[in-house]
């Protein structure tokens, strides 16, 4: 198992694909050969081929944020303002996959992932940034949505659920903690897919860092936690030790597998899009 940053980064430095953006956030990497992200404060969605020029594909996306595929390669979104996870379909409309739980409208859907059973884990925060006129949830929340469409309480009372990501054998579920505090917990996850035994898995506090906070989180094939955070992306490895932090020109806030053999991790740090080669390749995205 690697200890140093230098036995999984393969790059000598960040390679800067786009910039000019707000807030950019929610990378998603197509096996077409393109990557997907958001605009956030723009409310956009953006196409980018490496080499290219981005090439705007949604406005008025709600505040999209988090993206990944289902079980059929289709698109899933979080949409923050409109309070929803939605499906992008083939003919460019969008389909409803969640708003309320237990008759509840949701808060800011965040985050999205994927299982191979089919199912979707969202991570439900906001409550606090919501008109208390508005809020129907007593807590911030993750969810699951089943292939059949049931929306099921996966995690209650989370402070701030950010990023999460599965474990390489799906046996974990990382969720990321924004504020107050800043860590990760990690979930065993149950056959039934709820998850029991909520553990802390890694500090991310900073008495120095001037920008981010864990957020986006993604897993390597070997067990590695890689979240964006503080001054850059910290790695932990699967027993929850910092490797280190990966440093961008811009404070990055999510991160993407994708590229030849997966072993690309692309960012998206704050007005612009970054790559670095890294050593071993990331977890695929769950596909039928």
């Amino acid at each position: 198992m690697a200890e140093t940053l230098s036995d999984i980064v393969e790059s000598s430095e960040a390679e800067r694909l786009a910039t000019g953006f707000v807030f950019t956030e929610g990378p998603l990497w197509h096996p077409d050969g393109y990557l997907l992200f958001v605009d956030i404060r723009r409310s956009q969605i953006f196409k980018l081929v490496p080499g290219g020029e981005p090439e705007l594909i949604r406005e008025n996306s709600g505040e999209s944020n988090g993206m990944t595929f289902d079980a059929h390669g289709r698109v899933v979104i979080c949409e923050m303002i409109n309070r929803q996870v939605t499906r992008m379909e083939a003919d460019g409309s969008y389909t409803v996959l969640a708003d309320r739980w237990d008759n509840q409208r949701l808060n800011r859907p965040n985050d999205v992932v994927g299982k191979s059973d089919g199912s979707l884990y969202f991570t439900n925060p906001g409550r606090e940034r919501l008109d208390p006129a508005q809020v129907d949830m007593a807590f911030n929340s993750v969810h699951r949505i089943r292939p059949d469409g049931t929306v099921d309480l996966i995690i209650p009372n989370f402070d701030y659920p950010n990023g999460l990501a599965f474990s390489p054998d799906e046996s974990v579920l990382y969720v990321a903690n924004t504020r107050p505090g800043q860590y990760i917990m990690a979930y065993d996850v149950n056959a039934d897919g709820t998850v029991s035994n909520g553990r802390h898995f890694g500090d991310m506090s900073s008495e120095v860092a001037t920008n981010g906070v864990p957020d986006g989180m993604k897993v390597d094939m070997e067990g590695r936690v890689y979240c964006t955070g503080p001054d850059g992306c910290w790695v932990f490895s699967p027993a929850g030790e910092l490797i280190g932090i990966i440093r961008l020109p811009e404070f990055p806030a999510n991160c993407a597998w994708g590229g030849p053999g997966r072993q690309t991790m692309f960012f998206t740090s704050n007005t612009s899009i970054y790559s670095l080669r890294m050593k071993t390749p990331g977890t695929p995205i769950p596909r039928a």
